[in-house]
């Protein structure tokens, strides 16, 4: 499932994330810090160092609203979520195709999961030409470039690439979530009929039919949750 998740950050929120990351001089390393065996030899941008305060600070005020997000919390029924990390692409900066990698590594030793990958635009579109997330899924080639504050949620399975930039500076937050429901066919199947619900509930329709699909989400949800 794919889905774009509006106002992920306010106006005000993406201007402070913004400034700290136009300050964060030597916090800028080689993006090739984190990529795999596969990753690293398609990777040409720039990140902050991982775990470093700067990018616990800024991870904090996106994971904050993210845990209040009735969308993102309906699409990926999220058990953890990586802390985010922040990327930089200008001068012809790219990422080459690639899928992510199954596990990451915490700092104190947890492993999590990567089923599904998210990544939050922090510039507008007209601020930069090229830089598209570029996903192939089952319905095709999806190229994605959103607004300033918006996210796009992806299953970490699919092939996916960023292309060059051209002009400007694209800046970004990316990281990922182990999901309660391992299936992203599952997972997809439960947002629909979260999202049927809440349609009914804003009808006021039979009251006994919606307390029986409530009741279906929630058996289903306890037998595919791995948790």
């Amino acid at each position: 499932m794919l889905l774009q998740i509006p106002n992920v950050l306010n106006e005000a929120q993406v201007r402070f994330v913004r400034e700290r990351l136009d300050t964060a001089g030597d916090a800028w390393v080689d993006g090739r810090a984190t990529a795999g065996y596969q990753g690293a030899p398609v990777k040409r941008n720039q990140q902050i160092e991982q775990f470093s305060p700067l990018a616990r600070e800024l991870g904090e005020v996106i994971l904050a609203e993210l845990e209040r997000h009735p969308l993102f919390i309906s699409a990926v029924l999220p058990n953890q979520v990586y802390p985010p990390l922040f990327n930089r692409y200008e001068g012809g900066m790219q990422f080459g195709s690639h899928v992510d990698g199954a596990v990451r590594l915490l700092p104190n030793g947890t492993k999590v999961r990567t089923d599904v990958s998210m990544t939050l635009f922090l510039c507008e579109p007209h601020e930069y030409d090229g830089g598209e997330l570029i996903i192939e899924d089952t319905y095709g080639v999806q190229q994605v470039k959103l607004a300033a504050g918006d996210m796009i949620v992806y299953p970490a399975t699919s092939l996916h690439q960023v292309a060059p930039v051209t002009r400007g500076v694209r800046l970004a937050s990316f990281f990922w979530a182990q999901s309660l429901v391992r299936s992203d066919t599952q997972r997809a199947l439960l947002f629909d009929m979260d999202t049927a619900i809440q349609r009914l509930n804003s009808t006021q329709a039979d009251d006994a039919a919606r307390r029986s699909l409530v009741g279906c989400y929630h058996n289903l949800l306890r037998l595919w949750s791995e948790t």
